[in-house]
């Protein structure tokens, strides 16, 4: 009778997979059964708030591109307004680098909501890592490359990086592209690749540019080693249809965020997040550079996030023993996070992969770019999962074809394998839908914080919220962050200082009622209290 199921089963399959055959048609239907899925689950689990401090920045960055600019004017009252991972000299605007923004801003304008712009990125990730896959596996396995990218418990549709804005689909798609462009020119030198090739390259500029450095470096050595070798084009073919769409994608990136970078901080050069880097933070960014000058705090909770968090994380991996026991921690927790049970794929037929990797110079490329990686991972102070976005693709490509080694070897069990791991994959989702919903915290500081923010937005008035932490308030859960245009803002949210400078900030909002928000424990139940301006006079 199981054998009988599992025959049926993979008949189905297998006429679905030949009716989608085809490559374009392939990527297509990986797209839209993506945005439909991450639709769904956006559906099942409502759509989140913003949970973390870069969360709120890349908001601030939609909302910015959203009012037609690039960056905001420095408010007057900005000290008020300090908050992480935002800058507020020379300009207001986030940190972080645009690609993020732009989606987000995208989502808000074309589907009314942020987080319509996370669930395009994760279409397009989806769709780009099925394109990558047909450059490297026939296009009926590259189908089901994009169908694991798609319905993978922890990376997928309902996940956080479909379902919050913290934005790893982006990075993760211009791998993708650069893989994918990279190795369709070895084959088939062509424009329209190296287009392809040179975008995954902006992408991967504008999202996550140093893991994206790092990604590129041994793939632009494959690909030059194959320039200069034997199988080389023709020079003509070489300039027009390779370097010249490289060089034009290239100019336009640099001029780009030239620019960028001149309007946010008066120098083309100087991206927001090193000047950012330099007003903040007492850390480095990597293992062998020193601390930097500790930088002047104007409010205490900043203060503690950098000193308190970021520091120790620093001198802990600077040790022999930290630096093995991070990186190692690090690494476990990626294999386990994309592996997932896909790892089943990886783990079944390991002899037969580590055999094709040996013997297949693909194979023996596509390793030495995820190993390249790996150590460029390393040697950053701070390492999260979604940091190591840009080698996604390549991930797919090794469960993949440990799938098909399995099935070549040992037909019985790999037939078996092939219907099962998509099953148990929408199986440990539905799991984790399901837990997220039943054991969901309403009084978590991000839901609290909408919650209030929602019911002050609709009583037709304008706020002034004053914020103030206590002693058992945590960093990781601020509250003071604001839309591009503050005063044109339904609500303000203000770090309170002293009564003296309070004053002078509920004055220059005086058309605004003011309130008074006092945070310590940061799951008890929030309570607003109306401040009197009389006092102030």
């Amino acid at each position: 009778m199981m054998k009988s199921a599992l025959t049926v089963i993979h008949q189905l399959v297998d006429r679905m997979m030949r009716a989608v055959s085809s490559a374009s048609v392939s990527i297509i239907f990986v797209a839209l059964v993506a945005f439909a899925g991450c639709a769904t689950m956006g559906f099942l689990l409502g759509i989140p708030p913003p949970q973390t401090h870069d969360e709120y920045s890349y908001l601030l960055a939609a909302d910015t591109f959203a009012h037609g600019r690039l960056t905001n004017s420095t408010h007057p009252m900005w000290v008020h307004f300090e908050t992480l991972q935002v800058i507020h000299q020379p300009s207001y605007m986030s940190k972080y680098m645009p690609a993020q923004g732009v989606a987000l801003m995208l989502g808000k304008v074309l589907g009314g909501h942020p987080i319509v712009g996370v669930w395009l990125s994760m279409a397009f990730m989806c769709a780009a890592i099925c394109w990558m896959l047909q450059g490297w596996l026939p296009s009926r396995w590259a189908l089901l490359g994009g169908i694991f990218a798609v319905i993978h418990p922890n990376i997928g549709i309902g996940n956080y990086w479909a379902q919050s804005y913290w934005g790893a689909a982006l990075p993760a798609a211009g791998g993708a592209l650069l893989l994918g462009g990279v190795r369709h020119l070895m084959e088939k030198p062509c424009a329209g690749y190296a287009v392809a090739a040179g975008f995954g390259l902006a992408l991967l500029a504008t999202s996550r540019p140093y893991e994206g450095l790092v990604l590129s470096l041994p793939v632009g050595l494959g690909l030059l080693l194959w320039i200069i070798g034997k199988k080389r084009p023709p020079a003509c073919v070489l300039i027009r249809h390779i370097l010249l769409p490289f060089a034009l994608i290239g100019v336009l990136t640099v001029s780009a965020m030239a620019y960028y970078n001149y309007r946010i901080t008066g120098h083309a050069a100087q991206i927001p997040y090193l000047l950012h880097k330099q007003q903040y933070m007492t850390s480095a960014l990597f293992l062998w550079q020193a601390l930097p000058p500790k930088p002047t705090y104007r409010h205490q909770l900043i203060e503690d996030f950098h000193s308190r968090f970021e520091l120790p994380y620093y001198y802990a991996k600077k040790t022999f023993a930290g630096f093995l026991k991070l990186n190692f921690l690090a690494l476990a927790y990626h294999i386990v996070l994309v592996g997932s049970v896909f790892l089943i794929a990886l783990v079944g037929p390991a002899k037969h992969l580590l055999s094709w990797v040996w013997h297949d110079r693909w194979g023996r490329f596509a390793l030495c770019i995820y190993g390249f990686f790996i150590l460029g991972i390393m040697i950053e102070v701070y390492s999260l999962p979604h940091y190591w976005a840009p080698i996604t693709a390549l991930s797919y490509l090794f469960i993949i074809q440990g799938l098909r080694l399995w099935r070549i070897r040992d037909p019985r069990i790999g037939k078996a394998a092939l219907i099962a791991l998509p099953l148990l994959a929408l199986a440990v989702l539905a799991m984790t839908t399901d837990i997220s919903v039943a054991t969901r915290d309403h009084f978590t500081p991000p839901r609290q914080r909408a919650r209030l923010l929602h019911k002050l937005s609709e009583d037709g008035n304008r706020h002034l919220i004053l914020v103030k932490y206590g002693p058992q308030h945590s960093y990781f859960n601020e509250w003071v962050y604001n839309e591009a245009d503050i005063d044109g803002s339904k609500v303000v949210w203000a770090r309170a200082m002293d009564f003296h400078e309070d004053c002078k900030l509920m004055d220059y909002f005086k058309e605004r009622k003011s309130w008074s928000l006092v945070i310590d424990h940061d799951e008890a139940p929030i309570r607003v209290e109306p401040i009197s301006t009389t006092s102030c006079h």
